[in-house]
């Protein structure tokens, strides 16, 4: 698939297209998307043509197909997971006379498309002239509920613009299970067949405007339903029908439309699923929803969805001045980062959220380090529901530990439902690092939450059984500290190697926050059976744990040996050699220095306070000069530790990068649904790096800086009951309780109270230091420059 970049008008609180761009159409589905983290509906248009990629998306629905192996080994998974394209009811077709509407034949008059970030809906106003010459304006609304989960509406209308006289028109609004998707968004053949026609119908009823269609996938098992109601408005005679059938379930109305006189559908929708229930319970679940559906009817539908969002964007609002273009990106991705995980409850986010089938629709580690550390500060109910589907998966986690020879709990490199999934083992089985991830997310929201209830019941759970894991894993190398060998870190061009800095001092603080929660639960240390002795050897690990530091270059190494490899001969590899690994075996990769996500410029990050200032600004300089950015996750952690050490510009530029890559389809595949975490880096990078919060041990401090194009930033995070404004301008900072009793923080390492009267420091001039540069080719993408 050829994907172009998509050209959106500057507005701070919507997006919009003007025109419809087939280089463009497949980027507009995804960044078009509207989900609510149970259900996700691309963006395509409600007659379905033109499309590329149709999808409706259930989170945690998939079918299985198994992994391929040219040579099998022990410990390999075995199946693997891809998400559904489940019953599509986004379809409402139009026949203008005998004429359908597909805006690549007749001719579009004029056409407008928005993305309404307050309203939480996608309205469109089209107007086409059919081939035989009647002119109608088309105008629709469409919602994913964010309060109620299971329901999405769309209001459809349809108005005679010509003076033709009357105009008959009819409106055909669908059900459609196992719909044709020529690009399913997986390069793995074996998961193109499998889902191909992945849906068996069991049950599919209907009456009057009211049809529920029941299906089952062949091979997991999972059991779906998708139902539709509707309301209509016609202002003359008009006839209805409904057919039912397996796989489509076809409501008709055909009406006649005088000049100037409008029709209007609007239509409720309604999904579930199971493992466990049967097809009438799934089916009776669906029809009861759809009942609420409509007796809340549209417009309280709209107000509820109004009414959420004011409340969100009022404690969780980034302000920026001086960048229009990255005020309405910032605000857009954070849209999405709240779609992925607000009522996904107790499911995993996606990597690419509900907007596409990228990545299989499998959740990683970045969920966990990129996603949640957002909402943890501005929607933290939802980390509750994301983290509690973590450990709802801890049996299979123990399980896979088990058959890799360790204690504790492994969890999955990517998943669905919870067991690994992934075929290549040094980039997912090797890659530990993701149970440190979690558990950094767990004890981040407990310190952020101080949530009793979670962290007696799944939080110390969680820290003991990955804490068991280190222990497990790594060994005491006497006079060397404790070792963690043959893991990945977080950069996967470099992999399987001894001491990953990153996974080490991740692990590090796994260990210390799985002491310090047996200390404070000592009720749940007792269930679990953790001993004085296991704590004791927890701690000296954690003491112990080694990190390689080069001594003659006064950097310390990604991993052990790293600064010892062979340089990459960045001159002599041309721009479109990139990315490196679609270009070079792994093997040339793994032995020499190249980087290709931020590894240990992200310990700099998330444990900062193990390395000096010094250290950062040597390690930053360092590996700013092996870093490929060959993923979209590297340029939000450049930026937050650019903007630390003191290169303030150049963390703004890649700021840009970050929010805007899928706005400008920067990595050349934003069709197959959205890069979540880059988009949640516009938050971070506004916050932690800019704004300069960190929350080591759960203690917020700010070292807030402005760049030179920014005149002024604000942003608000709530904290343990409180919401915090922070206001920053290029002399100084503003720091405000809009809700909550006083909290203390720093402010450039200086204690202050925060109360509900403003507080204001001055912020200090950068650090002096020496520029820094990239790899050939690979400088960060300027705007505007």
């Amino acid at each position: 698939m050829t994907e172009g970049r998509a050209h959106f008008p500057i507005e701070p609180w919507a997006l919009t297209e003007t025109s419809i761009d087939h280089a463009s159409l497949a980027v507009n589905e995804s960044v078009f998307a509207l989900a609510n983290g149970h259900i996700g509906m691309r963006g395509t248009l409600e007659e379905g043509e033109p499309s590329v990629v149709p999808g409706t998306y259930l989170n945690g629905y998939f079918e299985e197909r198994p992994l391929p192996y040219a040579e099998a080994g022990y410990g390999f998974p075995e199946m693997g997971q891809t998400v559904v394209n489940v019953t599509d009811g986004k379809l409402i077709r139009l026949l203008v006379g005998d004429s359908p509407l597909d805006l690549d034949y007749g001719h579009v008059v004029a056409h407008r498309r928005t993305l309404d970030l307050r309203a939480g809906v996608l309205e469109r106003c089209t107007e086409w002239r059919s081939p035989n010459g009647r002119t109608v304006e088309v105008k629709s609304t469409r919602l994913v509920s964010l309060t109620r989960r299971s329901i999405a509406a769309i209001r459809y209308e349809v108005r005679c613009t010509d003076d033709g006289g009357d105009l008959y028109v009819a409106l055909q609004s669908d059900l459609l299970a196992n719909e044709v998707v020529e690009n399913s968004g997986s390069d793995d053949p074996r998961a193109a067949a499998a889902l191909r026609k992945p849906l068996v119908s069991e049950q599919h009823t209907g009456k009057g405007r009211h049809a529920v269609l029941v299906h089952r996938t062949k091979t997991s098992g999972l059991r779906m339903a998708a139902g539709m109601d509707h309301d209509v408005l016609t202002p003359d005679s008009a006839n209805e029908e409904l057919e039912v059938s397996a796989d489509l379930a076809r409501y008709t109305l055909a009406a006649r439309l005088p000049a100037g006189e409008k029709l209007r559908l609007t239509k409720y929708l309604a999904y579930g699923w199971s493992s466990r229930r049967s097809a009438a319970a799934v089916r009776d679940q669906v029809e009861g929803v759809l009942g609420i559906a409509k007796l809340a009817g549209w417009e309280r539908l709209v107000s509820e969805q109004r009414e959420l969002l004011d409340g969100h964007w009022a404690q969780a609002d980034v302000t920026i001045e001086g960048d229009d273009e990255l005020q309405q990106a910032v605000r857009v991705g954070m849209f999405h980062v709240l779609q992925a995980g607000l009522r996904a409850e107790r499911q995993p986010i996606p990597a690419k959220g509900l907007t596409g089938p990228g990545y299989d629709g499998h959740a990683f580690w970045d969920t966990e380090t990129y996603v949640l550390p957002v909402l943890t500060y501005t929607a933290p109910e939802a980390v509750r529901d994301a983290l509690i589907w973590r450990w709802s998966t801890l049996d299979l986690a123990r399980e896979r530990a088990r058959v890799l020879g360790q204690q504790g709990a492994a969890f999955p490199w990517r998943t669905i439902r919870g067991e690994e999934t992934s075929g290549y083992w040094p980039a997912g089985t090797a890659a530990f690092h993701v149970n440190a991830d979690i558990a950094d997310a767990v004890a981040r929201y407990w310190h952020a939450t101080q949530d009793d209830s979670f962290d007696v019941d799944h939080g110390t759970e969680m820290l003991v059984e990955t804490a068991r894991l280190w222990a497990s894993l790594g060994h005491m190398d006497d006079g060397r500290g404790f070792r963690i060998d043959g893991v990945t870190g977080p950069d996967e061009y470099t992999a399987v190697v001894d001491n990953n800095v990153y996974t080490n001092l991740m692990a590090q603080r796994n260990l210390r926050e799985a002491a310090a929660a047996v200390a404070r639960r000592p009720e749940v240390a007792a269930r679990l059976q953790v001993t004085d002795d296991e704590v004791a050897g927890w701690r000296e690990a954690a003491d112990h744990m080694r990190i390689p530091f080069d001594d003659e270059l006064g950097v310390h190494m990604t991993s052990e040996g790293f600064t010892r490899h062979q340089e990459w001969d960045f001159d002599g590899t041309p721009p479109d050699r990139y990315p490196l690994l679609l270009h070079y075996p792994y093997f040339e990769i793994y032995r020499k220095q190249v980087v290709k996500q931020a590894d240990l410029v992200m310990a700099l990050h998330l444990r900062g306070d193990a390395f000096t200032h010094e250290q950062k600004v040597a390690d930053f300089a360092y590996y700013e000069a092996r870093t490929v950015r060959d993923s979209s996750l590297s340029a939000a952690q450049q930026a937050v530790v650019a903007a630390e050490v003191g290169q303030l510009d150049l963390a703004y530029d890649y700021w840009g990068e970050a929010a805007l890559t899928d706005l400008q389809n920067l990595h050349g595949n934003s069709g197959h649904g959205l890069h979540i975490a880059s988009l949640a880096g516009g938050w971070t990078v506004a916050v932690a790096g800019f704004g300069g919060m960190r929350d080591h041990d759960g203690q917020l401090s700010f070292a807030p800086r402005l760049p030179s194009r920014l005149t002024g930033l604000g942003f608000r995070v709530v904290y343990r009951g409180r919401c915090l404004r922070v206001r920053i301008t290029q002399e100084q900072a503003v720091y405000q309780l809009v809700s909550g009793e006083d909290l203390e923080i720093t402010h450039h390492g200086e204690p202050i109270t925060v109360t509900s009267a403003e507080v204001v420091r001055e912020v200090p001039p950068a650090p002096q230091v020496e520029p820094v540069r990239q790899p050939t080719h690979c400088a960060p993408r300027r705007r505007g420059r």
